[in-house]
């Protein structure tokens, strides 16, 4: 399958190197090419520079937002959230339509430093904000619960046994993302909380999943809902 992904931090690198690994034809896309090819230092956070970390993944492309868009049969948001609406604008419009859209991201707020607030929430989220903008795309908000690593192979911890969430309008759209979380990346538990109104919820999480970082020093964590 042809995949774009949008964003070349460590969650578009955990993103597109798996489902590269998984033999789909993927391309990162970057709002400035050039600029993101040149960048050799590493992140402060430790991920390397795309530039470093494509030699080890020659079979991930590299093109402009529009470039990833224009490629993807489906695509994954995985920029910083508060950029997302600004990369999609530049991915455009016509090459979004009618494509189901994997949305990672979230509204974090680095303005006043760490740890940031959220840019959105309480009667708004970005998903939504990105559904609206875009209403001929199906919407997906999965995965922005847990670090990169995790994203990709929940098996890291606890043997898989913990818990996934997805949302959005589409019921079809949700199913397939749901199939995929399970047969791409591993995810056993996954569940459906409705709408896209419900990524109000999954985004106003990461306040605590950050204080939960910082208690217990590593992102290598995960809740597991319990009946």
């Amino acid at each position: 399958m042809k995949i774009g992904v949008f964003g070349t931090s460590m969650v578009g690198q955990a993103i597109s190197g798996k489902l590269a690994e998984l033999g789909h034809d993927v391309m990162v896309g970057t709002r400035d090419v050039a600029a993101t090819q040149a960048k050799t230092e590493p992140h402060p956070y430790g991920f390397p520079a795309f530039s470093v970390w494509q030699k080890e993944h020659a079979n991930v492309k590299l093109g402009t937002f529009a470039d990833a868009a224009k490629h993807g049969e489906v695509l994954f948001n995985a920029t910083n959230g508060t950029g997302s609406l600004a990369a999609l604008k530049l991915a455009g419009e016509s090459n979004l339509n009618g494509k189901l859209l994997v949305d990672i991201a979230n509204p974090l707020d680095f303005s006043h430093g760490n740890p940031p607030s959220l840019s959105v929430s309480n009667t708004d989220s970005l998903g939504e904000q990105i559904q609206r903008a875009y209403p001929n795309v199906n919407v997906v908000k999965t995965l922005n619960t847990v670090t990169a690593f995790l994203m990709v192979n929940p098996g890291l911890v606890a043997n898989a046994d913990h818990t996934m969430f997805v949302c959005g309008n589409d019921v079809a759209a949700k199913a397939q993302v749901t199939e995929w979380l399970k047969d791409w990346f591993g995810w056993k538990d996954v569940i459906d909380l409705g709408d896209i109104t419900s990524a109000r919820g999954t985004e106003m999480y990461l306040p605590i999943w950050l204080r939960l970082w910082g208690a217990l020093g590593t992102g290598m964590f995960n809740v597991k809902i319990v009946k």
